[in-house]
C-alpha cells in the first residue's frame, strides 16, 4: 500500500509531461478575462505606449544588441538593464498581480510593439520576445488574438505551466500596441 502511495505522485507528474496547452484550454480561456481586465489599466497602457515611443527608431541590428547584452545580464552580477526594467512601475504592478494569484501565475511579462520586454514580474531568459508565437500569434494577429502554448515543466518554478498570450490595446479597444504572456500554473487551474 505504502508502495502504492509513493509512485502515485510521480504517475501525476508524468502525466503532466505528455499534456498539451489543448488539455487546459478551457481553464486558460476562462481565466483570459481576468488577465484582459487589467491589461486596460494605465499603468500599463502608459508604459507600452512610451516604450513604443521611445523605440520606435530601433533597427533589427540595435534589437539584437540589446537581447545579447540582455542575456549576457542573466548570468552577471552587474545587471543595469535588467535592474532598469524589473525597477519600473509596470514591474512592480505584475509582480503584484502574480503574486495575488497565490502561485496561480508563475510569470508575466509586457512586450512592446518590437516585441521587447517593458516590464515583468520575474527575469525571463531573453529582452526580445518578437521572434516568438508569444509576440507573432497576438501582436500580429490582432486585438482578439489569442495564443496558448503547450504545457512545459518550467525549470525555475518546478511547476508545469501553459503560457497565456494576448495582445494589448489602447483605449480605442482596436489599436493593438503590445502584448502580454502570462504563465500559468496548470496544476491550480480550477
Amino acid at each position: 500500500m505504502l508502495a502504492l502511495l509513493v509512485m502515485a505522485p510521480a504517475v501525476f507528474l508524468a502525466d503532466f509531461s505528455v499534456a498539451r496547452a489543448n488539455d487546459f484550454e478551457q481553464q486558460i480561456e476562462a481565466y483570459a478575462p481576468k488577465v484582459k481586465a487589467w491589461l486596460s489599466d494605465p499603468a500599463v497602457i502608459d508604459a507600452v505606449k512610451a516604450q513604443n515611443a521611445e523605440n520606435a527608431n530601433l533597427t533589427q541590428a540595435d534589437i539584437d544588441k540589446l537581447d545579447t547584452e540582455w542575456r549576457a545580464e542573466t548570468s552577471a552580477s552587474d545587471k543595469p538593464l535588467i535592474d532598469k526594467v524589473l525597477g519600473r512601475d509596470l514591474s512592480k504592478f505584475l509582480r503584484q498581480k502574480a503574486d495575488e494569484t497565490e502561485g496561480l501565475i508563475t510569470e508575466v511579462f509586457v512586450m512592446d510593439d518590437k516585441g521587447l520586454n517593458v516590464g515583468q514580474s520575474d527575469v525571463t531568459s531573453d529582452y526580445w520576445q518578437g521572434d516568438e508565437d508569444k509576440w507573432q500569434k497576438t501582436f500580429l494577429v490582432g486585438a482578439s488574438a489569442m495564443h496558448l502554448s503547450e504545457v512545459e515543466l518550467d525549470e525555475s518554478t518546478q511547476t508545469y505551466q501553459s503560457q497565456l498570450s494576448l495582445p494589448i490595446v489602447d483605449a480605442d479597444g482596436s489599436t493593438v500596441i503590445g502584448a502580454v504572456t502570462v504563465g500559468l500554473n496548470v496544476e491550480l487551474l480550477e
